[in-house]
């Protein structure tokens, strides 16, 4: 395996990893934002992991491709089973799944939180409508009430 290839390989999932740990701590920010008030808040937090995922898918591109020119098996590259793997290469290449790997479970707790909060709000914009809310019977069975208008416009 060519030496500078490996080099720069492992300069490349250095990057990655930097922004992998960037992209966990803007999805953590974006949680506090979630559950807090400030619409704002959400849209910046929002807007930087945008941001750091064009980033990430970037760099994913240029790693494909520096493996496969140094010929690291690494998951996801062009390079024949069986083709060894640095040591070096090969921590940092877990190193980075791991934090990947915990931005998704981050990123889908976001996600729940952003549902949970649009179904909370549809139901509020259906009693201030006068929408019947659907509710369940203690035999597990759909019940709705009529309900009367809060305000008409």
């Amino acid at each position: 395996m060519n030496e500078d290839a490996r080099r720069r390989l492992e300069d490349l999932l250095d990057r990655e990893i930097e922004v992998a740990r960037g992209l966990a701590e803007t999805l953590s920010a974006e949680r506090a934002a979630l559950t807090g008030t400030s619409p704002e808040a959400v849209e910046k937090q929002a807007a930087e992991k945008t941001r750091l995922l064009h980033i990430i898918e970037k760099l994913e591109g240029e790693r494909r491709t520096l493996a496969e020119h140094a010929q690291q098996g690494l998951p996801g590259a062009r390079v024949p089973q069986g083709t060894g793997i640095a040591a070096t290469v090969a921590q940092r290449w877990r190193t980075l799944m791991e934090l990947m790997a915990g931005c998704r479970t981050s990123n889908e707790v976001n996600g729940y939180i952003i549902n949970t909060r649009q179904g909370q709000i549809k139901q509020l914009i259906g009693v201030v409508r006068g929408v019947s809310p659907v509710t369940y019977t203690s035999q597990g069975k759909t019940l709705a009430k009529a309900l009367r208008a809060l305000a008409k416009a």
